[in-house]
């Protein structure tokens, strides 16, 4: 007897549709599934830019900071263990690497972030401090220019005032 849901083979065995189709989904979930994610093409620049508000004076810098150099703002330590910015026909990202720390008058360094902070999402993965907060702008082979790939702001700093 044959119903709309049972299929014979070659043996004449019947084999219900319902049987097949879990046959063919457990071969599907044991094949390796290719990655999915994209990969874009990034270079390694020599120097990451990095923007830090002081809250207090409500001065902001852009400093260029060295990859594996240390470098003092106030009482925070900068360490950029790596910078990677996309390559000029990609659409503008770059990323670093950033581990800091505070530095306290009679005490040992204190790890306040270790990870990677993004140009284009400064929000992503942000510094939480009192007195500072800071972002990065971009990455640069050399201190003195940033990569072509990165809007760099300018910040200027107010007129001083006209001695008499």
């Amino acid at each position: 007897m044959r119903g709309p849901n049972v299929l014979p083979n070659a043996r004449g065995h019947r084999w219900s549709r319902c049987f097949l189709a879990q046959g063919l989904v457990a071969i599907l979930a044991l094949m390796p599934i290719p990655d999915a994610q994209a990969t874009v093409p990034t270079a390694s620049k020599s120097v990451a830019l990095v923007r830090i508000l002081d809250k207090v004076t409500a001065r902001v810098d852009e400093v260029a900071v060295p990859v594996d150099k240390p470098y003092m703002f106030g009482t925070l330590v900068l360490t950029v263990r790596a910078c990677r910015a996309t390559l000029p026909e990609e659409p503008p990202e770059a990323s670093a690497f950033l581990e800091v720390g505070e530095m306290k008058v009679g005490e040992n360094e204190a790890l306040l972030f270790q990870g990677w902070m993004f140009a284009s999402s400064p929000a992503l993965s942000a510094l939480e401090h009192p007195v500072y907060d800071l972002w990065l702008v971009g990455c640069a082979d050399s201190p003195g220019k940033a990569s072509s790939n990165t809007a760099k702001e300018t910040t200027t700093a107010p007129p001083s005032p006209a001695s008499p």
